[in-house]
């Protein structure tokens, strides 16, 4: 049996949600946080396990507010088993699973069934979303109330948009109710019609059909004026667009009840990706390890997501996380699967951001921490004694090379194969016992 008790020594302890930045000890006992020795409590007596933590990052375990793990129904893409051992590779201790699933996650049985394999099988907090809709089909309500009775966190037919405004008006009627946001995709299924990239002058060269950011943008502000209408409670996904963020900017200003996510390859990664820009060489055209949906966007749109983490107007920053197989992606791109595999490259491409000087480190965890939890009110995302013993401890300066072949993702899926990124998992603790320890860490040695 794992000891009950660590003690994590001399790390720079990062509790954005508390303003709690120094360098010192952390002590975890029976599953919770005991505290920052000296600080929070007095040091340890008797058998404690000791990992030693100088240079390294000591935070909040990571909490991803938009996952695909593909159970049921896809488990060649994804199971629960291989996802929240991504998750734990990441340094994330919280996922929400969306439910796009086959069946979709639509009903108490589904939310059971999520949970049951989760309980059994996942290696890190599991939380369903569940569907807005039944079967995903956007046209009559999923029964919301049982759905939250079930223990969802959120609802979202994520992967296709809400059409209907008046389907999008009750459901948000139900998330005052409830207490529980609406996550909707926000496009339009009309001005998105076969498109494969962001439209633009990248899309006109490659001669591939391009997805204009206006169809982001009159969604995200059908469905914030809605939100203003009825006091329900609206969680944007995956922003993509300089015009989405100004309207989200807005209706934040205005009190309206919205919160939003950013995706890393989004903060990172623009439609240039597309044909063959890289950060280190040059890649080859049409990857389709680049399509995404929504699709990687221009520079001014990636630099104004940038500035609305900055400036509160995005809360979180998501994986999106979206596991395919082989055979999804290994064909032309107008026909291959969007999506990218997000949970083991998330922190290397955030404190990517942090090298680069975008945004400092205190904010970046901010944004996989507390900042997820105010959004969904979840009682994670701090190191406060007391509160679950999930800890990431990472070396922020670590570079490393993508090598999909070896995630523990069954999604190979990235565009950052072959390329650098900054910051690295060392361990990832989940209710205070580790689930991943990076090898070349020296084995804990006990006191």
């Amino acid at each position: 049996m794992p000891s009950s008790s660590w003690l994590i020594v001399n790390g720079r302890i990062v509790d954005p949600g508390r303003r709690v930045d120094l360098v010192g000890d952390l002590l975890l006992c029976d599953g919770r946080v005991t505290g920052i020795v000296g600080r929070d409590c007095p040091p340890p007596e008797g058998d404690v396990e000791r990992l030693e933590a100088t240079g390294l990052v000591v935070a909040p375990g990571f909490v991803d507010l938009h996952c695909h793990l593909r159970e049921p129904g896809a488990e060649h893409k994804e199971t629960i088993r291989t996802g929240t051992l991504a998750a734990a590779r990441g340094g994330f201790t919280t996922v929400c699973a969306m439910a796009n699933t086959d069946p979709p996650i639509d009903s108490r049985g589904q939310v059971e069934y999520v949970q049951a394999i989760a309980a059994s099988e996942g290696v890190v907090r599991v939380l369903p979303v569940g569907a807005v809709s039944k079967g995903l089909e956007g046209q009559e309500l999923a029964e919301m109330g049982e759905l939250a009775d079930a223990g969802v966190v959120a609802f979202s037919d994520d992967g296709v948009p809400i059409r209907s405004s008046r389907v999008m008006r009750h459901a948000l009627e139900y998330s005052r109710a409830f207490g529980l946001p609406i996550m909707p995709h926000c496009d339009d299924p009309e001005l998105m019609a076969g498109g494969a990239m962001n439209e633009g002058p990248v899309a006109a060269v490659l001669g591939l059909r391009g997805i204009p950011a206006a169809g982001e943008e009159a969604i995200v502000a059908r469905d914030v004026a809605l939100a203003e209408l009825t006091g329900g409670r609206l969680h944007v996904c995956h922003v993509s667009t300089s015009g989405a963020i100004d309207v989200i900017r807005r209706a934040k200003q205005r009190g309206v009840a919205v919160t939003a996510e950013a995706t890393p390859h989004h903060l990172t990664l623009t439609d240039g990706w597309v044909a063959g820009v890289r950060w280190e060489g040059r890649g080859y055209p049409y990857d389709t390890n680049t399509k995404v949906n929504p699709p990687l966007r221009s520079e001014r749109d990636r630099e104004s997501l940038v500035a609305a983490l900055l400036d509160g107007t995005i809360d979180a920053i998501a994986t999106d996380h979206a596991p395919h197989a082989s055979v999804d992606k290994l064909c032309a791109f107008d026909e291959a699967a969007f999506g990218i595999s997000g949970l083991e490259t998330a922190l290397g491409a955030v404190v990517r951001l942090v090298d680069a000087g975008e945004i400092d480190l205190t904010l970046a965890i901010e944004k996989l921490t507390a900042g997820p939890c105010r959004a969904f009110g979840l009682p994670y995302g701090t190191l406060a004694p007391g509160a679950p013993a999930d800890v990431v401890v990472f070396d922020p300066t670590h570079r490393w090379r993508v090598e999909p072949a070896t995630f523990a993702s069954l999604g190979k899926n990235t565009p950052y194969a072959g390329q650098e990124l900054v910051g690295r998992v060392v361990a990832t603790f989940y209710g205070g016992v580790p689930v991943y320890r990076d090898a070349a860490v020296a084995r804990a040695t006990p006191r």
